[in-house]
Protein backbone atom coordinates (compact mmCIF):
# COMPACT_ATOMS: atom_id res chain seq x y z
CA UNK A 1 0.00 0.00 0.00
CA UNK A 2 1.50 3.33 -1.18
CA UNK A 3 0.66 6.14 1.78
CA UNK A 4 1.57 9.79 0.84
CA UNK A 5 1.88 11.67 3.77
CA UNK A 6 1.68 15.90 3.40
CA UNK A 7 3.45 17.77 5.54
CA UNK A 8 6.08 15.41 6.03
CA UNK A 9 8.25 18.52 8.44
CA UNK A 10 5.10 19.04 10.49
CA UNK A 11 4.11 17.27 14.20
CA UNK A 12 1.43 15.16 12.54
CA UNK A 13 3.50 14.09 9.17
CA UNK A 14 6.44 13.19 11.00
CA UNK A 15 4.53 11.05 13.54
CA UNK A 16 2.62 9.41 10.59
CA UNK A 17 5.40 8.75 8.58
CA UNK A 18 7.22 7.18 11.68
CA UNK A 19 4.66 5.24 12.30
CA UNK A 20 4.43 4.12 9.19
CA UNK A 21 8.22 3.49 9.01
CA UNK A 22 7.40 1.33 12.36
CA UNK A 23 4.99 -0.86 10.71
CA UNK A 24 7.95 -1.57 7.81
CA UNK A 25 10.72 -2.46 10.53
CA UNK A 26 8.30 -4.59 11.87
CA UNK A 27 7.67 -6.64 8.99
CA UNK A 28 11.57 -6.48 8.20
CA UNK A 29 12.27 -7.88 11.27
CA UNK A 30 9.63 -11.05 10.89
CA UNK A 31 11.09 -11.30 7.09
CA UNK A 32 8.18 -10.32 6.10
CA UNK A 33 7.67 -7.62 2.77
CA UNK A 34 6.98 -4.23 4.10
CA UNK A 35 3.48 -3.32 3.74
CA UNK A 36 4.09 -0.09 2.57
CA UNK A 37 5.58 2.61 0.64
CA UNK A 38 5.69 5.58 2.56
CA UNK A 39 6.01 9.12 0.35
CA UNK A 40 6.38 12.16 2.23
CA UNK A 41 5.90 15.55 0.70
CA UNK A 42 6.50 18.88 2.45
CA UNK A 43 5.93 22.31 1.33
CA UNK A 44 8.59 22.45 -1.11
CA UNK A 45 6.63 19.76 -3.17
CA UNK A 46 3.45 21.95 -3.29
CA UNK A 47 5.32 24.01 -4.77
CA UNK A 48 5.94 21.86 -8.05
CA UNK A 49 3.27 20.20 -10.17
CA UNK A 50 5.31 17.98 -11.46
CA UNK A 51 7.22 16.97 -7.91
CA UNK A 52 3.64 16.47 -6.27
CA UNK A 53 2.31 14.52 -9.40
CA UNK A 54 5.14 12.12 -9.13
CA UNK A 55 4.80 11.52 -5.85
CA UNK A 56 1.10 10.78 -5.59
CA UNK A 57 1.85 8.88 -8.73
CA UNK A 58 0.30 5.03 -7.49
CA UNK A 59 -0.61 6.34 -4.27
CA UNK A 60 -3.57 4.49 -2.39
CA UNK A 61 -4.07 6.70 0.44
CA UNK A 62 -3.36 9.98 0.96
CA UNK A 63 -2.56 11.32 5.25
CA UNK A 64 -2.97 15.21 4.03
CA UNK A 65 -1.97 16.95 7.45
CA UNK A 66 -0.55 20.05 5.25
CA UNK A 67 -2.42 23.24 5.76
CA UNK A 68 -1.93 26.97 6.71
CA UNK A 69 -2.66 28.06 10.79
CA UNK A 70 -0.61 31.18 10.88
CA UNK A 71 -0.84 34.50 8.52
CA UNK A 72 -3.32 37.56 8.04
CA UNK A 73 -6.67 36.20 8.27
CA UNK A 74 -6.97 35.85 4.28
CA UNK A 75 -4.42 33.90 4.20
CA UNK A 76 -5.47 31.36 6.49
CA UNK A 77 -8.89 31.82 5.22
CA UNK A 78 -7.40 31.02 1.20
CA UNK A 79 -4.64 28.80 2.63
CA UNK A 80 -6.11 25.69 3.39
CA UNK A 81 -8.80 25.77 0.42
CA UNK A 82 -5.60 26.54 -1.75
CA UNK A 83 -3.39 23.35 -0.84
CA UNK A 84 -6.43 21.52 -1.08
CA UNK A 85 -6.90 22.16 -4.70
CA UNK A 86 -3.27 21.80 -5.42
CA UNK A 87 -3.61 18.30 -3.80
CA UNK A 88 -6.45 17.48 -6.22
CA UNK A 89 -4.69 18.54 -9.02
CA UNK A 90 -1.96 17.00 -8.25
CA UNK A 91 -3.87 13.50 -8.06
CA UNK A 92 -5.33 14.39 -11.37
CA UNK A 93 -2.21 14.85 -13.12
CA UNK A 94 -0.89 11.47 -11.30
CA UNK A 95 -3.75 9.98 -12.30
CA UNK A 96 -4.99 8.28 -8.82
CA UNK A 97 -8.12 8.78 -6.86
CA UNK A 98 -6.48 8.00 -3.18
CA UNK A 99 -8.48 7.54 -0.24
CA UNK A 100 -7.48 11.08 1.74
CA UNK A 101 -7.99 11.44 5.63
CA UNK A 102 -7.98 14.95 6.00
CA UNK A 103 -6.37 16.20 9.35
CA UNK A 104 -9.24 18.72 10.49
CA UNK A 105 -9.92 21.09 13.37
CA UNK A 106 -12.48 21.02 15.86
CA UNK A 107 -12.41 25.07 14.92
CA UNK A 108 -14.16 24.02 11.92
CA UNK A 109 -17.18 24.50 13.05
CA UNK A 110 -16.63 27.79 13.92
CA UNK A 111 -17.24 31.08 12.25
CA UNK A 112 -13.58 32.93 12.05
CA UNK A 113 -10.82 32.42 9.21
CA UNK A 114 -9.62 29.29 10.52
CA UNK A 115 -12.88 27.52 10.66
CA UNK A 116 -14.20 28.61 7.80
CA UNK A 117 -10.81 27.68 5.60
CA UNK A 118 -10.90 24.08 7.82
CA UNK A 119 -14.16 23.31 6.70
CA UNK A 120 -13.80 24.56 3.10
CA UNK A 121 -10.64 22.64 2.39
CA UNK A 122 -12.72 19.26 3.69
CA UNK A 123 -15.62 19.92 1.31
CA UNK A 124 -13.75 20.04 -1.66
CA UNK A 125 -11.21 17.30 -0.92
CA UNK A 126 -14.68 15.51 0.68
CA UNK A 127 -16.52 16.07 -3.37
CA UNK A 128 -13.44 14.81 -5.25
CA UNK A 129 -11.87 11.42 -3.33
CA UNK A 130 -14.17 8.29 -3.58
CA UNK A 131 -13.36 7.37 -0.11
CA UNK A 132 -12.32 10.44 2.33
CA UNK A 133 -12.31 10.20 6.30
CA UNK A 134 -12.85 13.69 8.19
CA UNK A 135 -10.37 13.10 11.06
CA UNK A 136 -10.92 15.79 13.57
CA UNK A 137 -8.15 16.26 16.05
CA UNK A 138 -8.61 18.61 18.92
CA UNK A 139 -5.45 20.04 20.40
CA UNK A 140 -1.87 18.06 19.58
CA UNK A 141 0.68 17.53 21.62
CA UNK A 142 4.26 15.56 21.30
CA UNK A 143 7.76 14.47 20.32
CA UNK A 144 9.33 17.65 18.47
CA UNK A 145 6.65 19.47 18.55
CA UNK A 146 7.86 23.13 17.97
CA UNK A 147 7.18 25.76 20.56
CA UNK A 148 6.08 29.14 20.25
CA UNK A 149 3.97 27.75 17.00
CA UNK A 150 0.40 27.25 17.87
CA UNK A 151 1.52 24.17 20.83
CA UNK A 152 1.02 25.64 24.28
CA UNK A 153 2.37 22.27 25.08
CA UNK A 154 5.84 22.91 23.61
CA UNK A 155 5.64 25.81 24.41
CA UNK A 156 5.47 25.81 28.35
CA UNK A 157 7.74 22.78 28.08
CA UNK A 158 10.57 24.89 26.52
CA UNK A 159 9.80 27.62 29.06
CA UNK A 160 10.93 25.22 31.82
CA UNK A 161 13.44 23.58 30.24
CA UNK A 162 15.15 27.22 30.02
CA UNK A 163 14.30 28.19 33.52
CA UNK A 164 11.16 30.77 32.67
CA UNK A 165 8.47 31.36 34.89
CA UNK A 166 5.43 30.51 32.50
CA UNK A 167 3.02 33.39 32.60
CA UNK A 168 -0.38 31.58 31.21
CA UNK A 169 -4.02 32.06 31.39
CA UNK A 170 -6.37 31.45 34.84
CA UNK A 171 -8.74 30.43 32.36
CA UNK A 172 -7.75 29.08 29.45
CA UNK A 173 -8.61 25.24 28.55
CA UNK A 174 -7.33 22.84 26.32
CA UNK A 175 -7.93 19.13 24.85
CA UNK A 176 -4.90 17.04 24.41
CA UNK A 177 -4.40 14.45 22.35
CA UNK A 178 -0.43 13.07 21.81
CA UNK A 179 0.41 13.52 17.99
CA UNK A 180 0.86 9.55 17.91
CA UNK A 181 -2.68 8.71 19.03
CA UNK A 182 -3.83 11.12 16.09
CA UNK A 183 -1.69 9.74 13.21
CA UNK A 184 -2.29 6.11 14.36
CA UNK A 185 -5.88 6.78 13.85
CA UNK A 186 -5.33 8.48 10.77
CA UNK A 187 -3.43 4.74 9.66
CA UNK A 188 -5.77 2.88 10.23
CA UNK A 189 -8.58 4.37 8.98
CA UNK A 190 -6.58 4.95 5.36
CA UNK A 191 -5.74 0.64 5.71
CA UNK A 192 -9.20 0.16 6.95
CA UNK A 193 -11.24 2.18 4.91
CA UNK A 194 -12.85 3.85 7.07
CA UNK A 195 -15.09 7.00 5.71
CA UNK A 196 -16.82 9.83 6.82
CA UNK A 197 -16.41 11.90 10.13
CA UNK A 198 -14.26 10.67 12.76
CA UNK A 199 -14.04 12.88 15.81
CA UNK A 200 -10.74 11.60 18.31
CA UNK A 201 -11.10 13.08 21.93
CA UNK A 202 -8.53 14.24 24.15
CA UNK A 203 -7.63 14.96 27.39
CA UNK A 204 -9.33 17.75 29.03
CA UNK A 205 -6.91 20.46 31.04
CA UNK A 206 -6.83 23.80 32.07
CA UNK A 207 -3.79 26.20 30.94
CA UNK A 208 -3.01 25.79 34.83
CA UNK A 209 -3.38 22.28 35.25
CA UNK A 210 -1.20 21.69 32.19
CA UNK A 211 1.69 23.99 33.50
CA UNK A 212 1.22 22.24 37.54
CA UNK A 213 1.66 18.72 35.63
CA UNK A 214 4.57 20.01 33.38
CA UNK A 215 6.56 21.77 36.48
CA UNK A 216 6.09 18.43 38.72
CA UNK A 217 7.69 16.40 36.02
CA UNK A 218 10.28 18.85 35.46
CA UNK A 219 10.97 18.99 39.04
CA UNK A 220 11.25 15.20 39.78
CA UNK A 221 13.19 14.58 36.82
CA UNK A 222 15.79 16.96 37.88
CA UNK A 223 16.64 15.26 40.90
CA UNK A 224 17.08 11.92 38.90
CA UNK A 225 13.49 11.08 40.11
CA UNK A 226 10.70 9.72 37.58
CA UNK A 227 6.86 10.85 38.28
CA UNK A 228 4.35 8.43 38.38
CA UNK A 229 4.09 6.51 34.89
CA UNK A 230 1.03 4.39 35.58
CA UNK A 231 -1.09 6.29 32.99
CA UNK A 232 -0.43 6.80 29.25
CA UNK A 233 -1.58 10.36 28.78
CA UNK A 234 1.02 10.88 31.73
CA UNK A 235 3.74 8.52 29.55
CA UNK A 236 2.55 10.70 26.42
CA UNK A 237 3.12 14.03 28.24
CA UNK A 238 7.05 13.01 30.00
CA UNK A 239 8.01 11.65 26.82
CA UNK A 240 7.37 15.00 25.02
CA UNK A 241 9.34 16.45 27.67
CA UNK A 242 12.15 14.39 27.52
CA UNK A 243 12.49 13.92 24.08
CA UNK A 244 12.93 18.76 24.36
CA UNK A 245 15.86 18.18 26.84
CA UNK A 246 17.85 16.50 23.56
CA UNK A 247 20.83 16.87 22.18
CA UNK A 248 22.46 18.61 25.22
CA UNK A 249 20.93 17.58 28.54
CA UNK A 250 22.74 13.92 28.34
CA UNK A 251 24.20 12.31 29.88
CA UNK A 252 23.57 13.50 33.14
CA UNK A 253 26.16 12.37 35.72
CA UNK A 254 24.72 10.55 39.36
CA UNK A 255 26.06 11.32 42.62
CA UNK A 256 28.72 8.83 43.91
CA UNK A 257 28.76 8.39 47.80
CA UNK A 258 31.85 7.40 48.87
CA UNK A 259 33.18 5.88 52.26
CA UNK A 260 35.70 3.23 53.33
CA UNK A 261 33.13 0.93 52.10
CA UNK A 262 33.04 1.44 48.33
CA UNK A 263 30.74 3.72 46.29
CA UNK A 264 27.00 4.03 46.35
CA UNK A 265 24.73 5.55 43.83
CA UNK A 266 21.10 5.59 42.88
CA UNK A 267 20.45 4.13 39.30
CA UNK A 268 16.90 4.60 38.98
CA UNK A 269 14.49 6.01 41.19
CA UNK A 270 9.98 5.54 41.19
CA UNK A 271 8.14 5.73 37.58
CA UNK A 272 6.12 3.09 39.48
CA UNK A 273 7.96 0.13 38.80
CA UNK A 274 9.35 -1.39 35.41
CA UNK A 275 11.76 -3.98 34.51
CA UNK A 276 15.22 -3.69 35.34
CA UNK A 277 18.12 -5.16 32.78
CA UNK A 278 22.02 -6.00 33.28
CA UNK A 279 23.85 -7.44 30.40
CA UNK A 280 27.32 -7.97 29.37
CA UNK A 281 28.42 -7.06 25.50
CA UNK A 282 31.67 -7.91 24.62
CA UNK A 283 34.13 -5.55 22.84
CA UNK A 284 33.57 -4.39 19.78
CA UNK A 285 29.86 -5.90 19.93
CA UNK A 286 26.53 -3.18 19.80
CA UNK A 287 23.39 -3.41 21.18
CA UNK A 288 20.11 -2.18 20.65
CA UNK A 289 19.35 -0.12 16.40
CA UNK A 290 15.83 0.10 17.22
CA UNK A 291 13.11 2.71 18.43
CA UNK A 292 10.21 3.00 20.75
CA UNK A 293 7.00 4.87 20.27
CA UNK A 294 5.94 5.24 24.24
CA UNK A 295 8.58 3.09 26.08
CA UNK A 296 10.41 5.03 28.91
CA UNK A 297 14.08 3.57 29.05
CA UNK A 298 17.96 4.44 30.82
CA UNK A 299 21.05 3.31 29.54
CA UNK A 300 23.79 3.17 32.29
CA UNK A 301 27.07 1.76 31.70
CA UNK A 302 28.46 0.20 34.88
CA UNK A 303 31.58 -0.57 34.10
CA UNK A 304 33.64 -0.29 30.69
CA UNK A 305 33.48 2.53 27.84
CA UNK A 306 30.96 2.20 24.97
CA UNK A 307 29.28 4.79 22.99
CA UNK A 308 25.36 5.39 23.13
CA UNK A 309 24.55 6.68 19.12
CA UNK A 310 20.53 8.49 18.72
CA UNK A 311 18.89 9.35 15.77
CA UNK A 312 15.79 10.43 14.98
CA UNK A 313 13.32 8.28 13.13
CA UNK A 314 13.46 9.77 9.44
CA UNK A 315 16.42 11.90 9.47
CA UNK A 316 20.19 11.32 9.18
CA UNK A 317 22.06 13.18 12.07
CA UNK A 318 23.47 10.71 14.63
CA UNK A 319 23.75 11.66 18.38
CA UNK A 320 27.45 10.59 20.31
CA UNK A 321 27.34 10.19 23.97
CA UNK A 322 30.39 8.36 25.17
CA UNK A 323 29.92 7.21 28.37
CA UNK A 324 32.16 4.83 31.04
CA UNK A 325 31.43 3.06 34.47
CA UNK A 326 34.22 4.91 36.00
CA UNK A 327 31.88 8.29 35.97
CA UNK A 328 28.24 6.93 35.74
CA UNK A 329 25.84 9.11 33.85
CA UNK A 330 22.51 8.02 32.57
CA UNK A 331 21.11 8.54 28.82
CA UNK A 332 17.55 7.98 28.83
CA UNK A 333 16.39 7.25 25.16
CA UNK A 334 13.90 9.89 23.27
CA UNK A 335 11.04 7.76 21.91
CA UNK A 336 10.72 7.60 18.01
CA UNK A 337 14.78 7.98 17.83
CA UNK A 338 16.74 4.75 17.27
CA UNK A 339 19.46 3.96 19.19
CA UNK A 340 21.97 1.43 19.97
CA UNK A 341 25.35 1.02 22.22
CA UNK A 342 28.50 -0.06 21.46
CA UNK A 343 31.39 -1.37 23.57
CA UNK A 344 34.56 0.55 22.86
CA UNK A 345 36.67 -1.02 25.23
CA UNK A 346 38.64 -4.55 24.95
CA UNK A 347 37.10 -5.26 27.45
CA UNK A 348 33.48 -6.90 28.35
CA UNK A 349 30.98 -4.05 28.98
CA UNK A 350 28.17 -3.97 32.15
CA UNK A 351 25.47 -2.34 31.31
CA UNK A 352 22.11 -1.21 33.39
CA UNK A 353 18.92 -0.82 31.36
CA UNK A 354 15.59 0.23 32.80
CA UNK A 355 12.41 0.48 30.96
CA UNK A 356 8.98 2.12 32.29
CA UNK A 357 7.02 -1.19 31.98
CA UNK A 358 7.55 -5.01 31.92
CA UNK A 359 8.31 -6.39 28.26
CA UNK A 360 5.88 -8.21 26.82
CA UNK A 361 6.76 -10.41 23.63
CA UNK A 362 3.26 -9.98 22.17
CA UNK A 363 3.64 -6.26 21.77
CA UNK A 364 7.13 -5.32 22.22
CA UNK A 365 7.11 -1.49 21.02
CA UNK A 366 10.63 -1.93 19.74
CA UNK A 367 11.02 -1.40 15.99
CA UNK A 368 14.42 -2.64 14.83
CA UNK A 369 16.31 0.33 12.79
CA UNK A 370 19.75 0.52 12.71
CA UNK A 371 21.42 3.96 13.56
CA UNK A 372 24.10 3.89 11.54
CA UNK A 373 23.27 3.18 7.83
CA UNK A 374 26.61 1.16 6.89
Amino acid sequence: MKVVVTGANGLLGWHAASRLHALNCAARFQGKAEPHTVAQMDRAAFSDPATLANGLEHADAVLHFAGVNRGTDAEVEQGNPAIANTLIKGCRAAGVMPHIVYANSTHAGTDTPYGRSKHRAGELLSAFAPQFTDLILPHIFGECARPYYNNVTATLIDQLIKGEKPSVNPDGRVELLHAGAATQAAIEAAINGHSGALKLDGQPLTIPQLLAKLQDFHDSYQTNLYPVLSDPFDVAIFNSYRCALYPDDFPRPLKLNNDHRGTLFEAVKGGSGGQTFLSWTNPGVTRGDHFHLNKVERFLVLEGKAVIRIRRVMDDKVWTYPVSGETPAFVDMPTLHTHSIENTSDKPLLTLFWAHEIFDPTAPDTYADPVLSN
